[in-house]
């Protein structure tokens, strides 16, 4: 197993125009599973593909567990990759695209044929050897690439958007089968993917990628607890961001101004009295007509727009200080239904709150 370091990377294309990747730092440890995180054409897989070798950097330098790789062909660096679809050969057996990589390096036939069945065991494709890829589910599908890479041997894996194929309850099962068999194995892993539900699922840490550049590293809960600006916020979950105005500082954090009511949130760095300011809330913080159990609970009138039901959660839009609001609640008989039109109390644990500049 190795680290990963990338090192002021760069990638630029001929033609002029903003680079793809950006003067990247970063370093994954050895055995994380970290995921790069961002929109489509963000820099992400590009990203990935200098790590693979695949693409050259413009600058920079990338490093495997101490080894500067920079200049190495991809087939010299050890790397096992498994993209979107999967790249099954549809005239091979599972056996076959198991053992195809071993045929290249010239293994004997019994090493290869041990390797194999120990490979099928080990991703739950045991009995499957004789089969082709028009027998196989996309799950199946997807074990067979992950065990093609992995018979090999690599010290890192990257995977490249390999969920994005299969439907909603087959991506729901095999993240989670994923996680388990990358912490099994230990193996460095570096995953790209643009959802965020899968990164903030699966991941030791994220890099939030946007413009070509990591604009926030950290673990999965930190990454959605204090985003450091307002594109992660708005690209990782849904957050209620309203205008606010920083009248002052006291003890209890920053007074601001919400369409004419006081109220405090934590303070934040370089926020200037008298400037104008984001207040953040996640759905799921603001309650409707209960308090959040604290006696400094921000307590602000509302109104009811509209009532969404998503089976498990129930969805309002709600009218705040003039700025639309959303709260999300457990599906729960013992709890009131709001009909649009009500006028309710909403509050919120300020401690689950931050502030963004403007």
């Amino acid at each position: 197993m190795s680290d990963i370091k990338l090192t002021r990377l760069v990638k630029s294309y001929p033609g002029g125009g903003a680079a793809a990747v950006s003067g990247i730092d970063l370093q994954v440890r050895e055995g994380e599973f970290f995921s790069l995180l961002g929109p489509s054409g963000c820099g992400k897989s590009t990203t990935l593909r200098m790590i693979a070798g695949f693409v050259a950097p413009t600058s920079g330098s990338i490093t495997l567990g101490g080894e500067d790789v920079t200049h190495l062909p991809p087939e010299r660096r050890n790397i096992g990759i498994v993209f979107q679809n999967y790249a099954i050969f549809p005239h091979m057996s599972v056996a076959e695209n198991i053992a195809f990589g071993l045929r290249l390096r010239k293994r004997g036939r019994d090493e290869i044929a041990a390797k194999v069945e120990a490979a099928l065991r080990q991703v739950g494709l045991a009995g499957l050897d004789d089969r082709y890829q028009r027998q196989l589910s996309g799950g199946q599908q997807q074990r067979v690439a992950l065990a093609r890479v992995l018979v090999t041997e690599p010290r890192i894996l990257l995977l490249d958007e390999p969920l994005s194929a299969l439907d909603k309850g087959l991506r729901e099962e095999m993240k989670f089968w994923i996680k388990d068999f990358q912490k099994s194995l230990g193996i460095t892993t570096v995953y790209v993917t643009h959802d965020q539900d899968e990164a903030l699922t699966m991941s030791d840490r994220i890099g939030v990628m946007n413009g070509g550049r990591i604009v926030q590293q950290g673990t999965p809960d930190a990454i959605y607890e204090t985003p450091s600006d307002l594109f992660v916020t708005r690209f990782i979950g849904h957050s209620n961001v309203m205008d606010v105005t920083v009248r002052r500082r006291d003890a209890a954090g920053l007074v601001l101004d919400l369409g004419g009511q006081e109220i405090t949130a934590p303070d934040a760095a370089g926020a200037a009295v008298g400037s104008a300011a984001k207040l953040v809330v996640r759905p799921e913080n603001v309650l409707i007509g209960e308090a959040s159990g604290r006696p400094d609970s921000i307590r602000v009138p509302a109104t009811v727009l509209s009532e969404t039901y998503q089976g498990a959660l129930v969805r309002y839009r709600l009218k705040v200080a003039g700025q639309d609001v959303v709260a999300e609640r457990q599906n729960q008989s013992h709890l009131q239904r709001f009909a649009p039109g009500a006028s309710v109390t909403v509050s919120w644990d300020p401690q689950r709150s931050f502030t963004l500049a403007a």
